[in-house]
């Protein structure tokens, strides 16, 4: 499912405009990036987490001139998906049916 299908279908249930669905959509994008660049993390209850990983500082090889590399210490973004956002997955038919 692309960004462009999750606009539509929201569009299609709420019955709101799909430039509105858009722009809500872009801003909610835009407020996860930046808040998280900015180093804040941001909890959806139900949902799951955007959160920043520290990684530590380590050294790295370079295979084809077998050499180090040192990686310094950084952050990465992540999501924790909630327990109830686990559970419904866990429990969808349809995933089941695609995993069997």
């Amino acid at each position: 499912m692309t960004k462009a299908d999750v606009i539509a279908e929201i569009a299609e249930k709420t019955g709101i405009d799909k430039a509105d669905v858009t722009t809500t959509v872009e801003a909610f994008f835009s407020v996860v990036k930046n808040s998280m660049s900015s180093g804040e993390n941001i909890y959806v209850r139900g949902f799951g987490s955007f959160v920043n990983k520290k990684r530590a500082r380590k050294i790295a090889r370079n295979i084809s001139k077998n050499t180090a590399i040192i990686i310094d210490e950084h952050y990465i973004p992540s999501f924790k998906p909630s327990k109830v956002f686990i559970e419904k997955i866990k429990n969808s038919d349809r995933v089941k049916s695609i995993n069997s």
